[in-house]
């Protein structure tokens, strides 16, 4: 039966012990905080003057209101219990909100110098927008008067072609034109020849009927 107490009082306190080496304790505000070899002050101090704040790893924890502990410097050995604390001093807590708060600060500045690149792109994208919506005007203008000179091309083409045709109707006209002048002009010489033919032959038939018309000598004698 003894066995078996010591079986479970053994148990009991490595359980303590293995939940113990999982904490961390701090130095409550106490000044100072020394470390001795036993569970008791009239144990020796084997680490004077551990200040407020510093965290202590448990490793056991007694009922007679001390806690074994290890320093930050390695010294394993008993503090009071009272003088500890599970959560981190008021100063230490502020440090901690300090710090925080500085590497909150300084993610603010990193997102403000953000805000301020990605507003600059935005104006930037914004000035470039501005740029291509004149410059689509611009193009839109360009190709309309494009369109205009296009058309204006093609009605100058189909006028080309007109004016083609009616010059090539005029020289059909002046060619027909012009073999009718000659025709006329051919008509005519022939119309002067037949009247300077006709005008000799008249010359000729006068010159033969004048003399016959004379009276002859003889007759004027009988008279």
């Amino acid at each position: 039966m003894t066995l078996f107490r010591l079986a479970i009082s053994a148990l009991f306190i490595l359980s303590s012990i293995a939940a113990a080496q999982a904490r961390t304790v701090w130095v409550d505000d106490q000044l100072y905080l020394p470390v001795r070899s036993g569970a008791g002050t009239q144990f020796r101090i084997i680490e004077n003057a551990v200040p407020s704040g510093t965290p202590l790893e448990v490793i056991e924890v007694s009922d007679s209101g001390y806690t074994r502990v290890r320093t930050p410097k390695g010294n394993d050995g008993w503090v009071s219990s009272q003088y500890l604390s599970d959560t981190p001093i008021a100063a230490q807590r502020l440090k901690t909100v300090t710090r925080q708060l500085e590497q909150a600060q300084a993610e603010l500045a990193t997102l403000k110098g953000q805000l301020s690149e990605v507003s600059n792109e935005r104006d930037s994208l914004s000035s470039a927008e501005s740029s291509l919506s004149a410059r689509s005007a611009e193009l839109e203008q360009e190709l309309r008067r494009i369109k205009n000179i296009a058309s204006d091309s093609i009605n100058l083409q189909r006028r080309n072609g007109e004016l083609l045709e009616e010059n090539q109707k005029l020289r059909n006209d002046l060619e027909v034109l012009t073999a009718e002048n000659e025709r006329l002009e051919a008509s005519k010489e022939s119309d002067f020849m037949l009247v300077g033919a006709g005008l000799v032959l008249g010359g000729v038939l006068l010159a033969l009927v004048i003399p016959m018309l004379k009276p002859t000598r003889k007759a004027d004698n009988w008279a």
